[in-house]
């Protein structure tokens, strides 16, 4: 893309173009900050003030059996599991993705504890996303196991023998983007005798997944960002039907029982995936987390998820290629892969000292993107709602923040709590 004209003409031929009205933005914004939170859907708030005051408001307690406040769970469950590659009554929505984290860590280690018992590291990458370290550490120190770190993806195969119980990874790297090779992995995992873990949170609505395809054995995934579910939505949890009815998770809350409204004292799981909820559904956030996976499932008539990974995949290279060009003397250095096939939804570049200075201004601009510590510029590209002149006129306002020196102002050193 190489004209204001050319980014013009691929909107005008773009057939996902219409998808973009089912988003209320801003005007004159330029988001490209869906892989952390993603736009809001218009008809989310209509949704949730139908649940608060008709079947809240109204209809009361009533309403968990009239309006299906219990099947919440399992109803966006099976939605999300469209756009994974999972079956239906497979996954659910629950929790968070640290919480669902826990369980099925929890989970795989009982299944490794029961077939090979002396199988005692979990497996991961030194530069995967925090929590999940935080997660891992906390259940291997717990357990007497150990937690063991790959310094590049290159390591990983090395560390994958007989003592490696499980390999827990990122499916998209959250700083950089580049993008495992599930099934590869997989095999490689389950060749040594090591099951996985595949944390699917900037993956899912961004790029396609194929759970059962890749012989994958748990995952979990977030709400809130490429699904569009709002800030601090639900999260989902998937386990192979192999694996699901094996063991408790660890969090055995009373909507993980067989029969909640038995009200026995002893815990009985449910069959299946449904022993991964814990407590009483969010109601009002799996409403609107709802209504954000159905912007995404919008796009099958239009190739479903095919053609939003071809479109993510030109975006961001559009972006990325246009600030090598244009911003060649400022400092910034691509980080996100440049093979299409190792690339999710986004772009990372790194400055060495005012990365974050510069995403400020760039906000200041009306071009949000966001800044990972410590030094990297991220934008998200979500071809739901983003454009291809979005692209243009984002990397246009980058220049001239470089150009003019416009993240000197001291006030874009003043750093936010979020950043």
């Amino acid at each position: 893309m190489h004209s204001l004209s050319e980014a013009q003409s691929l909107d005008a031929a773009d057939a996902l173009a219409p998808l973009r009205q089912q988003f209320d933005i801003p005007a004159g914004l330029i988001y490209l900050d869906g892989n952390s939170l993603g736009v809001l859907p218009s008809s989310a708030a209509t949704r949730v003030q139908q649940v608060v005051q008709h079947e809240w408001g109204t209809g009361l307690i009533g309403s968990w059996n009239s309006a299906g406040w219990m099947d919440l769970p399992q109803r966006v469950g099976d939605k999300i599991a469209r756009l994974v590659g999972a079956g239906p009554g497979e996954l659910v929505a629950a929790d968070s993705t640290s919480v669902n984290l826990f369980k099925v860590l929890s989970a795989a280690l009982n299944i490794q504890r029961a077939d090979a018992p002396g199988r005692t590291r979990i497996v991961s990458e030194r530069s995967n996303f925090p929590t999940d370290l935080y997660i891992a550490e906390a259940l291997t120190a717990e357990r007497g196991l150990s937690l063991v770190l790959a310094d590049t993806p290159e390591q990983l195969p090395d560390l994958l023998d007989e003592r490696c119980a499980l390999l827990m990874l990122t499916h998209v790297n959250y700083r950089s983007g580049r993008m495992h090779d599930m099934a590869a992995l997989t095999q490689a995992a389950h060749a040594a005798g090591a099951l996985t873990m595949w944390d699917l949170a900037h993956s899912a609505g961004a790029v396609p997944v194929d759970l059962r395809g890749s012989g994958a054995d748990f995952a979990v995934g977030c709400g809130y960002k490429f699904l569009n579910g709002g800030p601090g939505a639900p999260a989902f949890v998937w386990a192979a039907p192999r694996h699901a009815g094996r063991f408790w998770q660890p969090l055995a809350g009373w909507m993980g029982h067989a029969a909640p409204f038995e009200f026995t004292p002893g815990y009985r799981p449910a069959p299946g995936i449904r022993r991964y909820l814990c407590g009483t559904p969010p109601v009002l956030s799996l409403a609107a987390l709802e209504c954000g996976v159905d912007t995404v499932l919008a796009a099958e008539p239009l190739g479903g998820m095919a053609a939003l990974r071809a479109k993510s995949l030109a975006l961001s290279e559009a972006f990325a290629s246009l600030v090598e060009s244009r911003c060649a003397d400022h400092g910034l250095a691509r980080v996100s892969p440049r093979e299409a096939g190792q690339r999710g939804s986004q772009a990372s570049f790194t400055h060495p000292t005012q990365g974050y200075a510069m995403v400020q201004a760039l906000i200041a601009r009306g071009v949000v993107g966001d800044f990972r510590a410590p030094d990297i510029l991220r934008f998200g590209f979500t071809p739901l709602y983003t454009r291809f002149v979005d692209v243009w006129h984002a990397v246009e306002h980058l220049v001239q923040v470089l150009e003019r020196g416009e993240w000197q102002d001291p006030r874009f050193e003043q750093r936010a709590a979020v950043t």
